[in-house]
């Protein structure tokens, strides 16, 4: 995907860590890492976060929260935030979602994100290959951008742990499904309680919560 940006591409040089997870994709120094949380579960919100971090931040234990441990999140979250130059933190609801689908909504997550950030970025990394412009401000997406830049992995963290804490709150109305388990993603014990139970207010309709779908299309 081409970098939208009124900034010529060659202007932007990055900027990286002898070891471990690199700095700046960038040269700006207000450079803000984006992730979503959430994307495939079958019920709750899609969380967003946005992290500025400052320059030579050093974390070696942050990583594409993917690949660390409940624990290890739950340590780098308050870390994360105090030494944050800017963080934000939104959802787009299930009820949202299911309106202008869940591509749309991750994006929007990212963008009310950055809209609670009290300073201004002045380029955007991203996470994946999709995104839409935000306030005009340069920016770049980046597969696996939560496994290569420190504040993209930041942004993971917070997503995963914010969303998480969200779906132990959600659990405690809905404890049938539980969510403080598999945080709704689509395991057979959420599944078998839906056939079981039927849907909530939480669920998304879009969504095949059956797995119903997937079946018929592996038999087509």
């Amino acid at each position: 995907m081409k970098n939208k940006t009124s900034i010529e591409v060659n202007t932007i040089i990055p900027v990286e860590q002898k070891v471990g997870l690199k700095g700046n994709y960038s040269t700006f120094l207000f450079e803000c890492g984006c992730d979503e949380a959430g994307r495939g579960c079958l019920a709750g919100p899609v969380v967003a976060a946005a992290v500025i971090l400052p320059t030579g931040f050093v974390c070696p234990l942050l990583n594409d929260s993917k690949l660390l441990s409940e624990s290890e999140r739950d340590t780098l979250r308050p870390i994360i935030e105090k030494e944050a130059l800017a963080w934000g933190v939104a959802i787009v609801s299930n009820q949202e979602i299911d309106g202008i689908n869940i591509l749309n909504a991750s994006i929007l997550a990212m963008h009310r994100a950055m809209d609670k950030l009290p300073l201004r970025p002045e380029f955007i990394i991203v996470d994946g290959n999709r995104f839409k412009p935000y306030g005009g401000i340069p920016y770049q997406t980046i597969v696996k951008g939560d496994s290569l830049y420190l504040s993209i992995a930041a942004a993971s963290v917070l997503a995963k742990t914010h969303r998480d804490e969200l779906m132990q709150q959600l659990h405690t109305e809905y404890p049938a499904y539980s969510w403080d388990q598999n945080k709704a993603y689509p395991t057979l014990k959420h599944r078998a309680a839906i056939r079981q139970n039927g849907t909530t207010p939480y669920h998304r309709m879009s969504f095949d919560l059956l797995g119903e779908k997937r079946i018929k299309k592996l038999i087509s």
